[in-house]
């Protein structure tokens, strides 16, 4: 969800830091959450090119209706459902919360997780925080080292300057199908990642778009060893005055900070 469209895993990136907490603590995992939340980032001018009931668009066409939409977003939230699916052992967990997204340079997002415990994820500059107040711990991952994977992960929701070349340069594009998916008729992508580094955390993305919004309505990060992620968006919000205090996060006293890198 992150450029014309948007929202990754294991690698360098965080290593798997996380071991005082289960696996989908990880900072990776939060960078798949919030390339799914960027891929939203149309909303306020999608709606400016419905063509629902009409011929399946063509990838070009898909494309430059995302992008469109893309330049216009100034903030965004939405509520978040995420399921991980781990193939092997057929096991699904399920995260509920809420995102919000505010444009900026770099952009700003927080990752709220109530479901089926709290857990806040917040990226601001070049510095990613997971705050689990369970146990009352704040990690700390500086990203300046990391900043090119970043990159690529943001590009799937946020969009940049050069947009759909942007994309291309990052991702083999391919048009699968049109696919009705909970009453809405959605245009369905795939993304190949071009480089290895990107590969080595991200086989493929599938996207499926909304043909009236143009907006993902659902996303799937396929992982190297077969595993997945989904990540459904509802109640999407679009330019709303969001505070500044949003993207702060004010542990409980006596937190424990850890640095994770």
């Amino acid at each position: 969800m992150f450029s014309p469209l948007f929202l990754a895993r294991h690698s360098s990136l965080v290593t798997r830091h996380c071991s005082s907490v289960t696996r989908h603590s990880s900072l990776v995992t939060a960078l798949f959450l919030a390339a799914g939340l960027f891929s939203l980032v149309g909303a306020g001018a999608a709606a400016a090119f419905p063509r629902k009931g009409k011929l399946p668009p063509d990838l070009s066409e898909i494309l430059s209706r995302m992008n469109e939409a893309t330049k216009r977003l100034k903030s965004l939230s939405a509520n978040l459902e995420y399921t991980k699916v781990t193939v092997l052992v057929n096991d699904k967990s399920k995260m509920e919360g809420r995102l919000f997204f505010r444009q900026g340079k770099p952009p700003e997002i927080r990752i709220e997780f109530q479901e089926p415990e709290s857990k806040i994820i917040l990226f601001k500059k070049n510095k990613a925080e997971i705050y689990l107040p369970k146990i009352n711990q704040l990690q700390e991952f500086n990203l300046e080292q990391k900043s090119e994977l970043v990159e690529e992960f943001f590009l799937l929701g946020f969009g940049s300057e050069t947009g759909e070349l942007s994309l291309k340069k990052s991702y083999r594009l391919k048009y699968l199908k049109e696919e009705d998916l909970d009453e809405e008729t959605t245009a369905v992508l795939e993304l190949t990642p071009r480089k290895e580094s990107v590969a080595a955390q991200l086989t493929k993305i599938q996207m499926w778009i909304s043909e009236e919004s143009w907006l993902p309505s659902q996303q799937e990060f396929f992982e190297p060893g077969g595993d997945y992620l989904i990540a459904r968006y509802r109640a999407v919000k679009v330019n709303l005055k969001i505070p500044s205090t949003t993207f702060e996060i004010h542990p409980a006293a006596g937190a424990k900070r850890v640095k994770m890198n």
